[in-house]
């Protein structure tokens, strides 16, 4: 199986190859059917409280409502991206946004948490299916000129919607009810549903080996295993027995992943030789890191504009809109930045932009100054985070052939949905263990109960200050200033691993290679890793 091939545009079933509306037509298509996917991943963040009450759940109850959507999206999207790759990309689509469709309006409807625990299930699993293969068709259909700007599109909604979809989801939730959310990605459905039949042209592999069942399978309980890990273990203890029982299950789950993809060679759902090459492993690693940075400094910025600074969750939402913004107009820039300065400088310099802006909110962040002295940072982040996506995304799709589409789409997604789970954890457990160690010391005089309270997180502390008689200002003050310093200590964590992926990018990171042409250097060493 040859790689680092160039993908020829992908014909339509009739045989002609998309023209230039028709082009653009599929990569709104496939853009409003990946917003769908991704607004779903963080709007049910915004109306916890609603559920709880509601379905008279437990705070444990919900967490579960939200996490086993993409719990169930990320085990499923290897093994549904090579499905897809083999039926047929178009119809796997068009399969995806129905029972996607299908499972928004059942959580919508749902009359008690399970059923909603139902229906975010099998929308996870209509995400899978749809999720890797909105980019497989961008890399099978679009021309090799063409193709980096159409994926810049893509990495900056994968990139913004997520903040985009919170901010419609809190809207909706602050001037309807929190059901009327669900009402956004069924119109995204029906819109994407409708142009995906009149203009997405199919493709698909023809494999001369049958599928690879076992690789699906072991795939899929690896991914659990260790998603689980990554989303229980702040909830119930990293050394609670379900956390360490799932982390052992993830873990021999992967090792036996990769050696039967070894023994099945080019037969494999997921050829782990592959990532010998700089190109793959460049580009996914600087995902993982990326996205996980990006979905922590969302874990610490939440907080700190509602318990500190006050502000209601919709205008928390609107206050990350301009890192969102600059993240999606920096994807699209990406590439032409690629076409003059290469691949790897580009990733190189938006890892740099993106270190130096949490870095700057590290150093600025204040309670008194507010949101003024976080915006350069976040805007920093933005600009960074959109140019090191786009060429990272380019270059794991170029590194699989064009009959591997989906797989190669699947991979960049399931990354992707690692590094998210991975940040949230890690930046999490840093934030909160640096608030712990910072109020200690600024609890004297507080009576012990309301300390107590307020040592388990700075909501905790503000809701605890409502009853705290004459010591309210002084709790008030204490875990804002302290959130503030576990702030700065989960921001210098950041810097530190995005210094470590930038030393890495510069040096092993994908080749300098432009659209038209491939590094001749890069191709031998192929060659040779084969």
């Amino acid at each position: 199986m040859s790689t680092n091939q160039p993908v020829q545009a992908a014909e339509a079933d009739s045989g002609g190859v998309p023209d230039a509306r028709q082009l653009r037509t599929i990569l709104i298509a496939v853009s409003v059917a990946l917003m769908a996917v991704i607004a779903s991943v963080s709007g049910l963040n915004v109306a916890q409280t609603h559920m709880a009450v509601e379905f008279g759940a437990s705070q444990n109850t919900v967490l579960w409502i939200i996490n086993i959507y993409t719990l169930a999206l990320a085990a499923l999207l290897l093994p549904l991206g090579a499905v897809g790759d083999r039926l047929g990309r178009k119809p796997m689509l068009i399969a995806g946004l129905s029972v996607f469709g299908v499972a928004s309006i059942a959580a919508g409807l749902a009359p008690s948490a399970e059923v909603m625990l139902a229906a975010r299930v099998a929308g996870g699993i209509g995400a899978a299916m749809i999720m890797p293969i909105t980019l497989a068709v961008i890399t099978s259909t679009f021309p090799e000129e063409q193709r980096g700007r159409a994926i810049g599109v893509w990495t900056g909604v994968a990139g913004g919607g997520g903040i985009l979809g919170m901010f419609l989801s809190a809207l909706l939730v602050d001037v309807a009810d929190w059901r009327w959310m669900f009402v956004l990605p069924v119109v995204l459905v029906l819109v994407a549903l409708g142009m995906t039949l009149r203009s997405v042209p199919n493709s698909r592999e023809d494999s001369a080996h049958p599928f690879d069942t076992t690789g699906a399978l072991v795939s899929t309980v690896a991914v659990i295993g260790l998603i689980f890990v990554l989303q229980e273990g702040p909830e119930r203890g990293w050394t609670a027995p379900a956390t360490l029982t799932s982390l052992a299950v993830g873990l021999i789950a992967a090792i036996g992943f990769v050696a039967w993809e070894l023994h099945r060679r080019d037969a494999a759902l997921l050829d782990v030789r592959l990532f010998r090459e700089r190109g793959l492993a460049g580009g996914s690693i600087t995902l993982l890191v990326v996205f996980g940075v990006q979905a922590g400094i969302a874990v610490v910025l939440f907080p700190f504009f509602q318990a500190v600074l006050g502000w209601s969750g919709l205008l928390s939402t609107v206050a990350l809109m301009p890192m969102a913004v600059m993240m999606m107009m920096a994807s699209g820039l990406a590439p032409k930045l690629a076409a003059r300065a290469g691949s790897r400088s580009t990733m190189a310099v938006g890892i740099a932009l993106a270190g130096a802006g949490l870095a700057l909110m590290a150093v600025s962040v204040s309670v008194d100054g507010g949101y003024p002295t976080i915006l350069p940072g976040m805007l920093a982040m933005g600009l960074g985070m959109g140019l090191s996506m786009t060429p990272s995304t380019e270059a794991i799709t170029a590194s699989l052939p064009r009959e591997k589409q989906g797989v190669a789409s699947a991979l960049n997604d399931v990354t992707r949905e690692f590094g998210t789970a991975l940040g949230v954890a890690l930046l999490g457990a840093l934030l909160a263990g640096g608030y712990r160690s910072a109020i200690d010391s600024r609890l004297n005089g507080i009576p012990r109960g309301t300390a107590d309270t307020a040592r388990e997180g700075i909501a905790n502390a503000v809701e605890a200050a409502g009853s705290a008689g004459p010591h309210t200002q002084d709790l008030l003050h204490a875990a804002q200033q302290s959130f503030v310093d576990g702030w700065r200590q989960a921001m210098w964590a950041g810097v530190a691993v995005m210094g470590a992926l930038f030393v890495y990018v510069a040096f092993r990171g994908p080749r300098n290679t432009v659209p038209g042409g491939a590094d001749e250097s890069e191709g031998t060493e192929a060659v040779a890793a084969r």
